[in-house]
């Protein structure tokens, strides 16, 4: 048994570049020096939603908070109970990473449906950022566990 439809048959849907186009639609994506700027301004959080596999493989960016993907939610609502102390508020400016700019600009998406209306994403992801030159480096000694910044309780348990 299926679950019901929500106001659109499959032949209705988008497939995920109709989806990317229009998510993107709906907010300001930036460049790689841009979000550089901003981050070194203290106007931006940037947050790496990469797998581990990844930021073991390419490195990190420097301040940059790492939230893996399926934690960002939780983790970025400032209203959440899962909230990390850097979810200061609503009107917080949220860079997302990823690895190629694809499922940041969905997860930026998502952070907007919370009410986070500044949240954007790394046009081009990590590989933009590296390309540009811009700082990388690999995981220091004491570094948080992966998705589990702070030491802190993931939703769940997890």
């Amino acid at each position: 048994m299926s679950a019901p439809s929500v106001g659109r048959t499959a032949a209705q849907a988008p497939g995920i570049d109709e989806l990317l186009e229009r998510v993107r639609a709906g907010y300001e994506r930036v460049g790689a020096q841009e979000a550089y700027d901003a981050a070194q301004a203290g106007e931006a959080l940037l947050v790496d939603i990469r797998y581990a596999a990844l930021r073991e493989r390419d490195g990190l960016i420097p301040g940059a908070l790492v939230v893996e993907r399926n934690e960002l939610e939780w983790r970025l609502d400032p209203r959440g109970s899962h909230r990390l102390p850097e979810a200061t508020g609503h009107d917080l400016r949220v860079v997302v990473v990823c690895d190629e700019g694809y499922a940041s600009s969905l997860a930026a998406e998502s952070l907007h449906r919370l009410g986070l209306r500044r949240a954007t994403d790394l046009v081009g992801g990590f590989q933009a950022w590296r390309a540009a030159g811009l700082p990388v480096t690999t995981r220091a000694v004491g570094t948080a566990a992966p998705g589990v910044p702070g030491g802190q309780p993931t939703p769940g348990g997890q």
